[in-house]
């Protein structure tokens, strides 16, 4: 499959298969994550289901096209060098089917049970199996192929997030208890009944910040995806940023200037291959090189550069000055037309529509021994959506079902109502399988396919 010819009718036919791939994914996505937006005001009765799964939708859309994108390249940087950018321009199909068939299958099973697991597990796990698993196809030394450093990075955030919501849902609760005397925030929301006009505007807002936080950080993960596909396997033409022209001049005096940084710093096994795209993109790659190749070297200093950056042997200048040449070449390679922005929003919204029972379900009985209560659903969307928006600017991915599940648990504690031990070992066994396992089946589904 590394062999398919660039733009021939077999690169053709790969292309709308991952481009498939991708959108059931994020439609899949919008089944578990984009659902714990609109789980409260569906709930509560506060808005319809189809007013609020498409007002969350829009929600959405306005996060993607107003958020950044540091958090689809944070992801994206998580393969190797050599994956990102093939050889040659030659398509990357092994990567995205290993990327997309097993992430679109753990979220699928689990959605088929009504856990809330995490999609940005799924994905993360798969990306990370796939540079294993490039690793062993090369017979390289995990430790030192694998850059462990932006893993962990991810991981950490990944790992710390759910607790930050948990402990602070349930101090915002316990202040809204205390300072906010309405009857009807805490009470049980009736079947068929729509709440108090305050506590509906409350959930309505809440749900708005959710929303618009959940495109800002998740929809940028889509964004990623679907830039991995439609560079992966048309490099000729999406391989290069086509609204930023190429100032090769310029590319060239950033990478002559990180070549003394690289050569003592860079501690991974693809330092020799930065190295060798630093003298190809020095000699002039506008004209020795196709687009492809061009980004594959870009990509190989920047990984370069990356390594640098975490090595405690370099200097606190040396570090700042690797960043900031990182800083210059990533416009030329980490872009999202306005298209792709559109294509995820409208993936996560059209997947929340058909799919987001289940969640809502879990979320407002599921949790908790108590049903869900309107003051516990505004608390834990607020948190949640602080933590997430805070994410998505810093560029650091987070899961929202993870945040705003363990939020939701964090009020249940707080009220004293208790924690359903079934449904919360379901999600933690769901939590603790799920990297594993990703992990695992991409890494293998990668090595037999490449």
């Amino acid at each position: 499959m590394l062999h398919f010819a660039p733009e021939s009718t077999w690169s053709i036919i790969a292309l709308g298969i991952c481009f498939l791939l991708v959108c059931v994914f994020e439609f899949a996505n919008g089944f578990h994550d984009t659902a714990n937006a609109v789980a409260t005001v569906i709930y509560t009765n506060s808005l319809k289901p189809k007013v609020a799964v498409v007002w969350s939708g829009l929600m959405n859309l306005l996060g993607v096209l107003l958020g950044g994108i540091a958090v689809a390249y944070t992801l994206v940087e998580l393969l190797p060098p050599d994956v990102l950018s093939p050889p040659n321009g030659n398509p990357a199909v092994p990567m995205l089917v290993a990327l997309f068939g097993t992430a679109l299958a753990w979220n699928l099973l689990t959605w088929w049970f009504g856990i809330p697991n995490s999609s940005s597990h799924c994905v993360i796990g798969s990306l990370v199996g796939i540079a294993i698993g490039d690793s062993f196809l090369h017979a390289r030394d995990l430790g030192h192929s694998v850059d462990w450093n932006q893993i962990w990075k991810v991981l950490t955030t990944l790992a710390v997030s759910p607790p930050l919501g948990f402990i602070g849902a349930g101090i915002l609760f316990l202040i809204i208890r205390k300072f906010v005397h309405l009857p009807a925030l805490y009470q049980r929301p009736e079947p068929h009944h729509k709440p108090n006009p305050v506590v509906r505007a409350l959930l309505v807002t809440t749900c708005t910040l959710v929303s618009f936080s959940h495109g800002n950080n998740d929809g940028q993960k889509s964004i990623g995806l679907i830039m991995l596909t439609i560079i992966g396997l048309m490099p000729a033409t999406f391989a290069l940023n086509p609204q930023v022209p190429v100032q090769y001049d310029i590319i060239r005096q950033d990478v002559q200037a990180a070549r003394p940084l690289v050569a003592e710093f860079d501690r991974y096994s693809f330092k020799s291959d930065a190295l060798a795209s630093i003298d190809r993109l020095e000699k002039g790659a506008e004209i020795h090189a196709s687009p492809a190749e061009t980004r594959g070297d870009i990509y190989q200093v920047l990984s370069g550069l990356r390594s640098v950056a975490s090595n405690p042997a370099a200097s606190n200048e040396q570090k700042k000055e690797a960043g900031s040449l990182a800083k210059k070449l990533r416009p030329t390679v980490e872009y999202a037309p306005f298209w792709v922005r559109l294509l995820s929003a409208l993936c996560l919204g059209v997947g929340t529509m058909i799919g987001y029972r289940r969640i809502v379900q879990t979320l407002g009985e599921g949790i908790g021994k108590a049903h869900l209560t309107p003051a516990q659903g505004a608390a834990s969307e607020v948190v949640g959506a602080g933590l997430i928006m805070t994410a998505g600017y810093t560029g650091l991915p987070v899961s929202t079902t993870h945040i705003i599940t363990s939020g939701v648990a964090g009020t249940m504690v707080a009220s004293g109502s208790g924690i359903n031990m079934h449904m919360l070992t379901k999600i933690a066994l769901a939590w603790l399988f799920t990297l594993p396992v990703t992990i695992t089946v991409s890494a293998i589904l990668f090595y037999i396919l490449a």
